[in-house]
């Protein structure tokens, strides 16, 4: 019997070429009979149709799945598994056609996510970065001109009340924020019963004190926060983004920001990643960044691994993975030849 096939992305090993979730994770593909894996070569931006043709499954972190990936007529893989809970880098709908499923990890991401967020939300109200840098250099008596921004009685809205939209506002709660959520997709009563009203999306850039995004990207969502947006936001108010850096449209921000009509920006993410080193709101002093990995920590990666390899294991014993993107796919052809009932 042929071996099941197993392709890793390299780009979740460290530095010194160990697995950034520790080895555990992936002793369950080596525990796994009829089972060979390999990591994928360093350095690879994309899955081409090579890769498809030569493994049946694949944990993809960051390098991209287009279509062209599974267009030929050797395909041989059954799933991408990915490491995380966005999928705006697979081409899901090509996938789909093509029979592929599309795994991700949408339970291991919410607590951790929504953990940054407050984190940008502490940070930017404290301002601690400010406070960091005189510190250092020696001018404390600077500190009476960088008074903080008391969180109790303030409005803190979320867009996108998914599970990590969720999952912050129930963090919020113990902050005494008032809590607004704009997503229209989202359960009302849900949203009520966790303490945040929903309101629309200029309603809530209007009375927010922090606004934070946390919805995922797609055609709905690109562009989302734009300088329309932007101009409605109080002047000591806070742009977070932990979702995706295309949501919001980076020169309306970087423009904003420069000219102090909103009082800062924490950014986990950007348009472009990695981003410019020339990228002028790098050179703002009102901005907290991160390189789209605040949140990875060893619980995180832990999680997520544990997941992600569980969902090959899955389809590698003919089962149907726990988190599947788009369920539609599992009702291809391909897909029946293989899923056990």
């Amino acid at each position: 019997m042929e071996k099941f096939k197993v392709g890793v992305t390299s780009d979740i090993l460290d530095s010194r070429g160990e697995p950034a979730f520790g080895p555990e994770p992936l002793k369950l593909l080596d525990q796994t009979k009829n089972l060979q894996w390999e990591w994928l070569p360093k350095g690879l931006r994309e899955i081409t149709a090579d890769h498809a043709a030569a493994f049946d499954a694949l944990y993809v972190n960051s390098p991209r799945v287009p279509a062209a990936a599974v267009g030929r007529a050797d395909l041989r893989l059954k799933l991408v598994s990915r490491h995380g809970v966005g999928y705006d880098s697979v081409d899901v709908p090509a996938m789909t056609r093509a029979g592929v499923l599309v795994a991700n990890t949408p339970n291991a991401v919410p607590r951790p996510v929504a953990t940054i967020a407050l984190t940008f939300v502490l940070a930017l109200a404290h301002r601690l970065m400010a406070k960091d840098r005189i510190t250092r250099a020696g001018r404390w008596p600077e500190r009476l001109d960088l008074m903080g921004t008391g969180l109790t009685g303030r409005t803190l809205g979320v867009i996108g009340a998914g599970r990590i939209g969720k999952e912050l506002l129930r963090l919020a709660r113990a902050f005494d924020l008032k809590l607004l959520a704009a997503d229209p997709y989202a359960e009302r009563l849900e949203l009520e019963y966790i303490g945040a009203r929903p309101v629309p999306l200029a309603e809530l850039m209007a009375q927010s004190d922090f606004v934070v995004i946390t919805c995922l990207l797609n055609e709905e969502t690109r562009g989302l926060v734009g300088a329309r947006e932007l101009a409605l936001m109080k002047p000591t108010a806070y742009l977070i983004n932990v979702a995706r850096g295309p949501v919001v449209d980076e020169k309306a921000l970087y423009q904003a920001l420069a000219a102090r009509r909103i009082a800062g920006a924490g950014l986990d993410v950007f348009e472009e990643e990695p981003t410019p080193a020339d990228n002028p709101i790098l050179r703002l002093d009102n901005v907290i960044v991160s390189p789209h990995a605040l949140c990875w920590t060893d619980e995180l990666f832990g999680n997520i691994a544990r997941t992600a390899i569980g969902a090959i294991v899955a389809v590698h014993d003919g089962r149907r993975p726990e988190f599947v993107v788009d369920p539609a796919a599992l009702a291809h052809p391909r897909t029946q030849a293989w899923l056990k009932a």
